[in-house]
């Protein structure tokens, strides 16, 4: 026999009986834990730099040209310059498409400038790579209460709240539209 099938026919056995090391635990990763204080937080004040941090991951793309890109929208916008911001946007959207915050800016301005379709696209296209953007989710429930789909937005602003139970503005919306799409109670 070879000095190898040796080695391993002896430490089998070894290995049958070996003590594992007690686990460590694992830390939850830095969005999780944030959630779970948003969840926690008793008031929009106590929320707000909870969501703050959260929308800071949010916009983490891990890419310098992305990253580049929507400063420089950002810094278009801030100028009025909504035309440069646009396209700067349009190409976030066309190099990433993969990038939520891409996608939630570029509603953001469209709904600026009167876009309401082209928002309620990016902003569905928003949700469905980030289905934890509470954000999104309210602006696309405005957008949808807007034009009269009450049902839609009152599941939208419900989903937001799950998210981000203290999210400013969102519970009169839901206390209002429970009594307009499912009635009063007896």
């Amino acid at each position: 026999m070879s000095r190898l099938v040796i080695i391993v026919a002896l430490l089998l056995p070894l290995s049958a009986h070996a003590v594992e090391a007690p686990a460590r635990p694992v830390a939850k990763p830095p969005l999780e834990t944030l959630f779970g204080q948003l969840g926690q937080a008793s008031s929009p004040e106590d929320a707000k730099p909870i969501e703050d941090r959260i929308g800071a991951i949010f916009l983490q793309s891990n890419s310098p040209t992305i990253d580049l890109l929507m400063t420089r929208a950002a810094a278009a916008i801030a100028a009025n310059d909504r035309d440069t911001a646009k396209k700067l946007l349009d190409a976030v959207t066309s190099v990433a498409p993969d990038y939520a915050e891409g996608w939630h800016s570029r509603a953001i301005l469209q709904r600026a400038l009167g876009d309401d379709s082209g928002a309620m696209l990016s902003l569905g296209h928003v949700i469905l790579l980030n289905p934890r953007q509470f954000a999104a989710l309210y602006e696309l429930g405005n957008l949808m209460e807007d034009y009269g789909n009450k049902p839609g937005a009152l599941k939208l602003y419900r989903k937001a709240l799950e998210l981000d139970p203290q999210l400013e503005g969102a519970r009169k919306h839901v206390d209002a539209l429970t009594r307009d799409v499912e009635g009063q109670g007896i």
